[in-house]
């Protein structure tokens, strides 16, 4: 069985023990086994981060620019390569992880550009002779902790900006998915100075508690849970470093009566059942205006029944298997709790027997929903949606809102008139109008309101909000 060391300070370190990364998709086969850090395996990576930070973030912006321009090159030279892998650790369809690589490789390059684009300000003092400039500095060692269910495109779209405005970087993948987070790390390190990047493998608790608390982590951008996002967010206010913080969401898909029914179904089968509906802007609750409801639901179930749930290797699967039996486990809990609230399970939501042992279920479609029951007001993170009949716009948009989260939001309508009013009103960081509620540019902000996000957004120009600070620097020429 291949092995595969953490990477601290240019070397390939073993951890104290290594642990196995299973196929979601076929349970019989092992694709390799990844080191777990050590508590001072983490505080090594973090030294070298640290000790080549002042000659990172000062050798000039040519060469970070080129640096992130060949990670590109590279990840979308072998994105057939990284997309298989993606497939077969997390269960992605293989187009669609083919994409994610794809998208990774455009992020670098996107990156590289930014690089050589900051620009700073240079104001007038109120005083005479007074010389005022106002740049953008990194912060110095960034910790990254990022999810399993975009294994490449998550940890790239913080990866690149953190080292593109000359960040040195403590990267932290989720454990479910090691092979990518090594695979991406492998491409990285060969294109920059020994200890700029450095990839420690494990657990929450022992590698994710190491990087908080180290006061040397200047910052840390973290994709994930709520209750993850809560510790994080206290252990770096205790200790005054930056976080930003990417989290749940419960995200609507209104349809109105005046929708294409086509375009509607369209988004509702990508939003809440693509990659699983492993998402976070997946679109959980489906909120139908009356008119339109029935013909939508029966179209809807039509193609629900028409995926294919196999083998994400397969080039005819639409869907793969869910990514563990832990989530397995709850998808099929919150299937029990929905028919348990009343609600009226019309397909889906049974295991799926295949060839081979996987974690396959298919795609669930609840009815007679309202917003208070439990399977609109958590996140499930799984093939699982719900239709919620409501009687017109206004109604449909306060139960929209009605929810913690506020990470992405959607609307189908020929009114131009009712699309404006939503995204202007809908209590959410993203709104698609005709689109899907999953799936978003690599070059515009990222992120949410209320209880999906905390902090600055990703992505885009705007990503340097987080890794950069402001200094003001005040001069009187002599």
């Amino acid at each position: 069985m291949d092995k595969f060391n953490n990477l601290i300070g240019g070397e390939w370190i073993e951890g104290g023990t290594f642990v196995p990364n299973i196929n979601p998709s076929n349970t019989n086969e092992t694709i390799g086994e990844y080191a777990q850090a050590e508590p001072e395996q983490v505080t090594a990576a973090i030294g070298a981060a640290a000790a080549v930070f002042p000659r990172w973030s000062r050798d000039g912006i040519q060469a970070r620019a080129d640096a992130l321009d060949a990670i590109g090159s590279e990840i979308l030279a072998r994105k057939e390569e990284l997309g298989r892998l993606l497939a077969r650790e997390e269960g992605k369809a293989l187009s669609e992880s083919i994409g994610e690589a794809t998208r990774a490789g455009h992020i670098f390059k996107y990156f590289s550009g930014e690089t050589v684009r900051q620009v700073g300000d240079r104001l007038a003092s109120v005083r005479p002779g007074v010389e005022i400039d106002i740049t953008r500095e990194p912060l110095g060692v960034i910790g990254i902790i990022t999810p399993w269910n975009f294994p490449i495109a998550i940890p790239a779209w913080k990866i690149a900006p953190a080292l593109a405005f000359g960040n040195c970087v403590v990267f932290k993948p989720a454990n479910l998915v090691p092979g990518c987070a090594w695979a991406l790390a492998e491409i990285i390190h060969r294109h920059l100075p020994s200890g700029v990047f450095n990839l420690v493998m494990g657990t929450g608790s022992i590698v994710g508690s190491s990087l908080l608390e180290d006061r040397r982590i200047n910052g840390v951008s973290f994709t994930g849970s709520v209750s993850t996002g809560s510790l994080i967010a206290a252990a770096c206010s205790q200790r005054g470093a930056k976080f930003q913080l990417e989290m749940g969401g419960k995200n609507p898909l209104v349809i109105l009566n005046d929708a294409d029914l086509e375009t509607a179904v369209n988004c509702a089968i990508n939003g809440a059942y693509f990659s699983t509906g492993q998402r976070c802007t997946a679109s959980s609750r489906l909120i139908v205006e009356a008119g339109i409801h029935d013909e939508f639901i029966e179209a809807l179930i039509t193609r629900i029944n028409s995926l294919r749930v196999d083998d994400p290797l397969k080039p005819e699967t639409d869907i793969g298997p869910v990514v563990d039996q832990s989530q397995l486990d709850q998808d099929l809990d919150y299937v029990r709790i929905g028919r348990e609230e009343g609600a009226e399970l019309l397909c889906g939501g049974e295991m799926i027997e295949r060839d081979n042992p996987g974690f396959y279920l298919s795609p669930a479609l609840f009815a007679q929903t309202h917003n208070d029951m439990r399977i609109n007001r958590e996140e499930i993170f799984g093939p699982v949606a719900s239709v919620i009949k409501t009687s017109g716009f206004d109604e449909a948009l306060s139960i929209a809102n009605d929810t913690e989260f506020g990470l992405s939001a959607g609307i189908c309508t020929k009114s131009l008139r009712a699309a404006s009013l939503f995204k202007r009103d809908i209590q959410a960081g993203m709104v698609m109008v005709n689109l899907p509620t999953a799936g978003v540019d690599y070059h515009v902000p990222f992120g949410g309101m209320k209880g999906s996000s905390f902090g600055s957004r990703e992505q885009g120009s705007y990503a340097n909000e987080f890794y950069t600070t402001v200094k003001t620097a005040y001069c009187l020429p002599q």
